[in-house]
């Protein structure tokens, strides 16, 4: 890995009402101008199979805001939405490459309310943030502090749907290096009973937040069905849902980040299973548990910190009969069902516990491809 690792560090923030007004004013015109651009390039697509490019549609940006229409674009500042339009050339470059779907547009109450500022968009002096077209700085609760020097090359602030404000600053961090070799490997099989089951023997037990969670949230969502349509007391009870599914969110992530980081930590090589979740969530007695189990973030989450601390992450073919192999013999039980959680291999006679065993045979499917 070479040179600093560029890390976002995220805080609580709290605008004042002003300045809540003016985010939320940039929220919206970002929303706009990427749905603008979006329709534009399907038409120009559609009718003339012509692919539009970031300087193209940042033209028509220019023209938008001339016109009367559209003319409260000029208000807010015009990096959020140039940034808008470089990450919908990012999301069409995805799609051509056929790693993603075609762009979708933003809806103002599914989607993430956020603005992204980058350095002729912001000033940085002495510890507080200042963005353009606000006259105060930012008031930030430093949670952490920031590494020595830092200096943020892109701010993003942020508002969930509990009614939150966040700010995140990307910036060098010189503390992230390679740690010391080590010669351990470890392979892990992801469950829903056991999150994760190590090959060492290991099971970390799934907290099943959501299900924690299951019937306060059960409760909110009954109250919201019962309230006026766009009436004040049906705001809150919305907001009293998004604060429950928040508060799941936090505790998840935060599991999710302390496991990553150990699993990193301790082993220089760390085996998994490349799980198609969207197929798997197609089983509708076990998509809220998966989901709520999020595999793929705890993936993503590894695979970034072992880049971060010079570990390698070999990822195996889903198709593997992991959980069916004797990681004894290797023989196949091909008669083995999902119900059954142990097992007597009828090879050798070894006794399995199914997790364990599909742990160890991940691990040494991951070294025999090294």
């Amino acid at each position: 890995m070479n040179g600093a690792v560029k890390r976002a560090f995220k805080y609580r923030c709290y605008p004042s009402p002003e300045q809540a007004d003016q985010l939320n004013r940039t929220f919206g015109c970002v929303r706009k101008v990427y749905n603008l651009a979006l329709d534009a390039r399907t038409r120009a697509w559609t009718v003339e199979r012509q692919r539009i490019t970031y300087g193209q549609s940042s033209a028509w940006l220019t023209e938008w805001k001339r016109t009367q229409e559209l003319a409260f674009l000029n208000e807010v500042s015009s990096v959020p939405l140039q940034q808008a339009l470089r990450h919908l050339q990012a999301a069409f470059v995805a799609f051509w490459d056929k790693r993603s779907n075609y762009p979708r547009f933003k809806s103002k109450r599914r989607s993430r309310a956020s603005a992204e500022y980058t350095r002729s968009a912001f000033r940085w002096r002495d510890g507080q943030l200042t963005l353009a077209k606000m006259e105060a700085p930012l008031h930030i609760a430093w949670s952490r502090p920031l590494p020595e020097g830092a200096q943020p090359s892109t701010v993003t602030v942020s508002r969930d749907a509990a009614g939150r404000w966040f700010v995140s600053l990307l910036v060098e961090d010189p503390t992230v290096k390679a740690l010391p070799s080590v010669d351990t490997a470890v392979g892990a099989d992801v469950g829903i009973t056991s999150l994760v089951t190590l090959s060492t023997g290991e099971k970390i037990t799934n907290p099943r937040h959501e299900r924690a969670d299951r019937r306060k949230l059960a409760h909110a969502q009954r109250e919201l069905s019962r309230k006026a349509k766009d009436s004040r007391n049906r705001a809150k009870a919305r907001l009293k849902v998004a604060r429950i599914h928040a508060r799941i969110a936090d505790r998840r992530r935060d599991l999710l980040h302390k496991l990553s980081t150990r699993l990193v930590r301790e082993n220089q090589t760390v085996v998994i299973e490349d799980l198609s979740v969207r197929t798997m969530l197609r089983n509708r007695r076990l998509a809220r548990a998966i989901s709520d189990a999020a595999w793929s973030q705890l993936r993503s989450m590894i695979e970034y910190k072992a880049i971060w601390y010079g570990r390698t992450v070999i990822v195996i073919d889903r198709w593997y009969p992991s959980s069916k192999t004797c990681s004894t013999c290797g023989r196949i039980n091909a008669a083995l069902t999902l119900d059954v959680r142990a097992w007597s291999c009828p090879g050798c006679g070894s006794v399995h516990d199914r997790d364990v065993n599909a742990a160890r045979n991940i691990l040494a499917a991951g070294l025999a491809e090294r």
